[in-house]
């Protein structure tokens, strides 16, 4: 998804402060070398004043009457530099100090995002999905098979734990792969700590990576989000609720422990309804069991993730515990 106006904005902004910095920071030097090397300031005014006889005599007769103002000016730009060293100033001391020269601060080259403009979009989804921190642990790369037993087995299906695990973290894979060519949605559920949070963080982590934008909630904060922007209308709020709506992926973790009414019923049926609509990925997991979960929020919203999410289960003992009994090892 291109990013949403404001994130846009965001980021030209940073851009506009970095050149306001970069030219008064630039008329600091200016005034120091010149004020201690007189001579430097008529340079300039020199360099400038040829500049501007250059372009006129190219417009008026063309290439070839320049070159000996070529010569003027790189005669000037070499006493310049001879000046600097001999009073101790660094050879581009009167250039300016881009934060990156390859696009000099504007963001783009040419009509291209520039590579520094591709890290502060990343930047900023990583900062707005709630999940810069954990990522650093809860990866791909962080997870462990070895929390889940080969003994207990899910019933309905015969798998161990483990092999259970290994087909959701495929299932997860598989949704980081296809996320561009295909629509998906998951709903992870099982018991508490066996890895629900951890798999949509691994998610997450591999998407905020391709500049994916991502937005994770607990259940009680995005209904907290969406209660206030509901009933106190404040300036900027139908822009924040949109973004939800819209965002990439949006992850609702450990649905079931909000405080459940009928607001929560009613929000949450028209947010998954409504990004369903737009065709936009939603994780959600959860403790309860899927008998629990539809008479908790209705068979209406239970028969909209039946339809449309990919059920995955989770089995095994509680990791946090066992990571506990073990000293967090």
């Amino acid at each position: 998804m291109a990013l949403q106006n404001f994130q846009y904005d965001i980021i030209m902004r940073e851009y506009s402060r970095r050149q306001s910095r970069t030219r008064r920071e630039l008329e600091e030097r200016r005034q120091e070398a010149f004020l201690r090397v007189p001579r430097l300031a008529e340079i300039d005014g020199e360099v400038a004043s040829l500049s501007a006889r250059r372009a006129r005599d190219l417009i008026q007769n063309g290439e070839g009457s320049v070159d000996g103002l070529k010569k003027e000016v790189a005669l000037l730009a070499e006493e310049r530099l001879s000046l600097l060293r001999e009073n101790g100033f660094s050879p581009d001391y009167l250039e300016p100090h881009y934060v990156c020269p390859l696009c000099q601060d504007t963001g783009y080259i040419g009509n291209k995002k520039c590579s520094c403009f591709k890290k502060a979009e990343i930047e900023l989804l990583y900062a707005q999905s709630n999940l810069r921190e954990i990522l650093e642990k809860e990866n791909f790369e962080h997870f462990s098979f070895d929390w889940y037993s080969d003994t207990i087995k899910n019933e309905a299906t015969g798998l161990t734990a483990r092999d259970t695990a290994r087909r959701a973290y495929d299932g997860a894979w598989n949704f980081v792969r296809n996320f561009d060519s295909r629509f998906q949605n998951l709903f992870l559920y099982g018991s508490t700590g066996v890895g629900k949070t951890f798999l949509s963080h691994c998610i997450a982590g591999e998407l905020l990576k391709t500049s994916h934008c991502v937005l994770y909630f607990s259940a009680y904060d995005l209904f907290d989000r969406l209660a206030h922007s509901t009933f106190s209308r404040k300036p900027g709020a139908d822009q924040e609720e949109d973004f939800i709506y819209d965002c990439d992926l949006l992850i609702i973790d450990d649905l079931g422990t909000e405080l459940t009414n009928s607001f929560v019923s009613s929000e949450l049926f028209f947010c998954i309804n409504e990004r369903l609509t737009r065709r936009r990925s939603t994780i959600i997991s959860t403790n309860l069991k899927l008998e629990d979960f539809s008479a908790a929020y209705s068979e209406r919203t239970f028969s909209r993730i039946a339809s449309n999410f990919q059920m995955i289960k989770l089995i095994g003992k509680d990791i946090r515990i066992q990571k506990i009994f073990l000293g967090g090892k």
